[in-house]
């Protein structure tokens, strides 16, 4: 009988590990990632389905247990598990009228830490980084060079990025070089 061959499914960027020791860059953790949106009157209904109460104002986002919801508009959420979740399940449990799409395949995360990770970020993305404009907790649908990217902050000096898999390259570069500038601080 033959045997069957298997493809592994590999990430975009596999391993890869960059920047300085001022702004380190390395792969976030696989997850699993929903675009979710839904009106005013479905929120509560998810938020307890999904085990965290979904931020309902601009720049915000909630954590609890590995799951982060992303505030990304006044009805659309981007809800990352690090878990191995179901959150498609999840959802479509809550009893409510929303629409969740599963995007774990099309996004890719990076971290981005160190006493230098905002300066390095601010070499292809315009948003003010400054802790007093953006704190911990802040998130922001922005731009990174010429590709569209979810960018959080987890910590004073720790960022997260969120980007189609599709320009991880690009992003990675991009993170490379300002990190590089960073150096001169």
């Amino acid at each position: 009988m033959a045997e069957i061959a298997r493809a592994e499914r590999q990430t975009a960027l596999d391993g890869r590990q960059g920047g300085t020791a001022k702004a380190r860059i390395t792969l976030t953790p696989p997850a699993t990632r929903i675009n979710l949106r839904a009106g005013e009157e479905a929120v509560s209904g998810l938020s307890a389905a999904l085990g965290l109460t979904l931020p309902r104002q601009p720049k915000t986002s909630a954590s609890k247990d590995n799951r982060l919801a992303l505030w990304l508009g006044p009805d659309e959420w981007l809800v990352i598990d690090e878990n191995d979740a179901t959150l498609m399940e999840a959802c479509a449990g809550s009893g409510t009228i929303h629409s969740a799409t599963d995007v774990s395949h099309r996004n890719i995360g990076f971290s981005i830490a160190g006493p230098a990770a905002a300066h390095a970020l601010n070499a292809a993305c315009p948003l003010d980084l400054s802790p007093k404009a953006f704190p911990v907790g802040s998130c922001a649908r922005t731009v990174f060079g010429k590709i569209e990217i979810v960018l959080y902050r987890y910590a004073d000096d720790a960022f997260r990025l969120e980007c189609w898999r599709s320009f991880a390259d690009y992003a990675f570069g991009l993170l490379e070089e300002g990190a590089a500038d960073a150096l001169t601080l």
